[in-house]
């Protein structure tokens, strides 16, 4: 075979996994979006108040936090394949069990089980991406794992809609179920791929030395990630799990309030990429685009098309995050969402009530708040969605790093569980209010990333290391 063919191969090879990884982002993203077109149907089935219906909706992303921060321990005791088989399972049980709920607590319950592989998932996936990618194309391939949850996101809302279309309502029987059932019970279909899927895959090389099994981690740098000096890269990642064990940072313990400073940084990015309230969009926006004035069709149809928006601007990132670099990108989103979003709480200053309690915009407020809100999903598509994944499974040394993502990744369930519980009663006290508060977080967001984070476009995984290290290293040096 001719080098440039064996080059095509493996550049096959390492896409192919990456890609097959990070289909539990697709997953990920199916599963916290189909709620959006089944919330007012449920919430009218099971008879539910405002303060219930939020917690409903966001009762997976408890299961999220939790899946997260077991996913770590689980993924470096068992490997990164076999917890993503586990997450796999977990989704296809939730989904066959909220659609066919008899009551709010037992969707809930089946709704935090598929949060433990959601959360699962969005660990592993990254870390694991990371972990088989050349530096040169990391930025593109990590990028994969959020073109996998807005794909995720874009085919639950389509099949929302269909559902709902096909039966005249989210609310009435379609094939002996309501809609909305339905809606639950087709992820069981991608859950069950992306288990198949996951059982064909390597291990992670890193993981792999890590366990002592360099033989298996030889073969994975040759065949998939196109290795050529396998015996020094091996020596490289040996060298560095080694060196951190004899410093103390096998562990996420640091000096400033408990933690290492590059595991706050990345806490701090997965708490800003949820402040800005990104999931409201994809949670609500049905909810949303009634309360201006469209019927339900129509609000399913441009919550659709605001998530094709999404995909488009994905991909856009995968393009540029190679060449331009995070650190950039990121800052350019902060600017965008700020603008944004303060135009969509100017837009809902303008509303008023109608007789059934429902804010009506009149235009052309109506039009600028359909046009920032999508405007803002541009923004956050392109920078904050996919590079803060990219980062988190890129910037944490190799002995933390499953442990440093199960953490952050926890952070940012959290988080979301925060913004996407409040929304209905920030909603209440205004629609400004809402969007001011997320404005706020997208303008500290640009001034957290110009004075805290590292550009990390081209650095292999082996130099990857935090401010504790290096002035340790200097003064060992000095020394």
């Amino acid at each position: 075979m001719s080098s440039s063919a064996r080059t095509s191969s493996i550049r096959g090879r390492v896409i192919g996994v990456s890609i097959a990884a990070a289909l539990g982002g697709f997953l990920f993203g199916f599963d916290t979006a189909v709620i959006n077109g089944a919330v007012d149907a449920l919430a009218g089935a099971f008879d539910l108040g405002v303060g219930l219906k939020g917690f409903a909706v966001s009762s997976a992303l408890i299961g999220c936090a939790i899946g997260a921060w077991f996913a770590g321990p689980v993924a470096n005791r068992f490997g990164r394949v076999p917890t993503m088989v586990a997450a796999a399972v977990l989704f296809f049980i939730s989904a066959i069990g909220s659609g066919l709920a008899f009551g709010v607590i037992d969707l809930i319950v089946w709704r935090v089980v598929g949060g433990f592989g959601v959360g699962a998932a969005s660990v592993i996936a990254p870390a694991y991406i990371a972990e088989v990618s050349p530096a040169r194309v990391r930025g593109r391939l990590g990028s994969l794992q959020q073109l996998a949850i807005v794909t995720g996101i874009f085919v639950a809302l389509l099949s929302d809609a269909m559902l709902a279309g096909a039966a005249g309502g989210a609310a009435a029987p379609l094939w002996g179920l309501d809609a909305w059932r339905w809606m639950f019970i087709a992820e069981a279909v991608p859950a069950l791929v992306y288990g198949i899927m996951s059982l064909r895959l390597p291990e992670s090389p890193r993981y792999l030395v890590a366990r002592g099994d360099v033989e298996k981690a030889s073969e994975v740098l040759t065949g998939v990630t196109g290795e050529i000096d396998v015996d020094g890269k091996i020596r490289e990642i040996t060298g560095t799990l080694n060196t951190e064990r004899k410093e103390s940072l096998s562990d996420l313990r640091g000096s400033r309030l408990g933690l290492k400073p590059i595991v706050w940084v990345g806490i701090l990015l997965s708490i800003f990429q949820q402040f800005v309230g990104i999931n409201v969009i994809f949670y609500y926006s049905t909810t949303l685009w009634r309360s201006v004035g469209f019927d339900e069709s129509d609000a399913l149809t441009i919550t659709v098309i605001t998530s094709v928006t999404n995909i488009v601007v994905t991909i856009v990132a995968i393009l540029l995050v190679d060449r331009v670099g995070r650190r950039l990108m990121l800052l350019v989103g902060s600017v965008g969402m700020t603008v944004t979003l303060g135009l969509m709480a100017l837009a809902f200053s303008f509303g008023t009530l109608d007789a059934a309690g429902d804010v009506v915009l009149p235009e052309p407020w109506s039009t600028v708040a359909l046009v920032c809100a999508n405007a803002f999903v541009v923004f956050f598509g392109a920078t904050w969605g996919p590079l803060v994944w990219v980062l988190l499974g890129e910037m944490f040394p190799n002995s933390i790093r499953a442990g440093a993502l199960a953490v952050a990744a926890a952070a940012q369930w959290v988080a979301n569980f925060f913004i996407s519980t409040t929304f209905p009663a920030f909603a209440e006290i205004g629609l400004t209010f809402a969007y001011g508060f997320y404005a706020f977080f997208a303008l500290l967001s640009f001034f957290f990333v110009y004075f805290k984070v590292a550009e990390t476009k081209g650095r292999e995984l082996e130099s990857m290391t935090d401010d504790a290290v290096v002035e340790r290293r200097r003064r060992v040096n000095r020394a």
